[in-house]
């Protein structure tokens, strides 16, 4: 599993800051552990896609961006699967 270069400690403090920054950017209603949950899953999920596009980035500012856009993906996918 890799974490951009931050730690697993780091990790789950900017995924939550970036689940929470997408839930307030989305404008939807989560705890605390969907917003980590959600920030780090879509840090590595957005990572996965643009590795597979040959762009790699690393570090906490980076891993924040990413997380954030992952975020806010899932959310908007789980809205357009819910209906």
């Amino acid at each position: 599993m890799s974490l951009n270069g931050v730690g697993l400690l780091a990790a789950i403090i900017i995924g939550g800051l970036a689940g929470w920054l997408a839930e307030q950017f989305m404008h939807s209603q989560m705890g605390l552990v969907a917003n980590i949950v959600l920030g780090i899953i879509g840090a590595l999920v957005l990572n996965f896609i643009l590795a597979a596009f040959g762009m790699a980035y690393t570090g906490w500012v980076a891993y924040l961006i990413i997380g954030f856009i992952g975020a806010c993906l899932l959310i908007a996918a789980g809205r357009a699967v819910r209906g």
